[in-house]
C-alpha cells in the first residue's frame, strides 16, 4: 500500500506487480486505493488480472462505517456503504469483502453482538445472491476477542459470514497464536504477517494447515523484503498442493 500512496504505481497496475515482481498468483485489494471504480475502470482491472493469470481474492473495506454501531442510523448505513463493494467483488470475481467491527470503546459485549447481528443480517441478505461472502477482520474491539467472534459465528450460523484471521505481532494485550487457534475453525482468509522468529511463523503455519485451512494467504508486510520473505516462509512450511499466496502491497 505504501507504494501506490507514494505514486509508484497505481491500482490498475497490481496485478501486473504481483505476478512480474512477486510471482503470485493472487491479489487482495483496499477499496480506498481505488482511484475510480466505475464500469470502465473495473472492466481493465479483470482485463488485466486476465492477462497476467492472477486471480482476485477478496476487496478490505475500510472507512465505510462499523459492524458493531450503536445506533440504529449507523447500523443501517453500514450496510448501505458495503453494498457497492459486494457488487464490485462479484464483477471483480473475488469471493469476499472484508469489514470491519470493534464498537464504541467499553462497549458491552452482549449489546455489540446485538448491534453486530443487526448489521450482518442485513448485509448478509443483500450479499446471498452474488454468494459474496462477509468477513471480519480483528481490527480493535468486540473483533480482538476471540471467544466474542467465536460465540458470534456460531450465533450467526451463516455459510457466507466468517473471520479473516489478522496474524499481527504478539503483544502484551494480544495473543496472536491464541487467536488464530480459536478463530480457525471460521476463517474465510488469512492476513498472515511474517513473525518475530521464523519458528514462530512456521508453528503459525502448521498451526493453520493442521486445523484443515485451504484458502489464500494474503502477505501483509511493509516493504518488498518482507514480502519475498513471507513468500518463503510460505513455501517453506506449506505443502506444495496447499500453496495459494496473494498480496497486499
Amino acid at each position: 500500500m505504501e507504494e501506490i500512496r507514494a505514486g509508484k504505481w497505481k491500482n490498475l497496475d497490481f496485478p501486473r506487480i504481483a505476478r512480474e515482481d512477486f510471482g503470485l498468483n493472487g491479489i487482495e485489494f483496499v477499496n480506498t486505493l481505488f482511484e475510480s471504480p466505475t464500469e470502465t475502470y473495473l472492466k481493465k482491472l479483470k482485463q488485466q488480472a486476465e492477462d497476467y493469470g492472477v486471480t482476485m481474492v477478496l476487496i478490505m473495506v475500510d472507512e465505510e462505517g462499523d459492524g458493531a454501531s450503536p445506533t440504529k442510523q449507523e447500523r443501517k448505513q453500514f450496510e448501505i456503504n458495503h453494498r457497492k463493494w459486494v457488487d464490485i467483488a462479484h464483477y471483480l470475481g473475488c469471493h469476499a469483502v472484508r469489514t470491519n467491527c470493534r464498537g464504541p470503546q467499553d462497549a458491552d459485549p452482549s449489546e455489540a453482538m446485538k448491534w453486530a447481528e443487526e448489521c450482518y443480517s442485513t448485509l448478509l441478505e443483500y450479499a446471498a445472491p452474488s454468494n459474496v461472502k462477509i468477513i471480519i477482520e480483528n481490527h480493535g474491539g468486540v473483533s480482538n476477542d476471540p471467544d466474542w467472534m467465536v460465540k458470534f459465528m456460531k450465533k450467526m450460523n451463516n455459510p457466507l459470514f466468517g473471520i479473516l484471521p489478522d496474524w499481527r505481532q504478539p503483544m502484551p494485550d494480544f495473543d496472536n497464536y491464541n487467536y488464530l487457534e480459536k478463530t480457525l475453525p471460521f476463517a474465510q482468509g488469512m492476513s498472515y504477517s511474517n513473525q518475530p522468529t521464523e519458528e514462530l511463523t512456521g508453528k503459525m503455519i502448521k498451526l493453520a494447515q493442521e486445523k484443515g485451512y485451504k484458502g489464500w494467504y494474503g502477505i501483509e508486510s511493509k516493504g518488498r523484503e518482507e514480502i519475498h520473505k513471507g513468500i518463503e516462509y510460505l513455501r517453506k512450511y506449506l505443502l506444495v498442493e496447499s500453496l495459494h499466496v496473494g498480496s497486499m502491497l
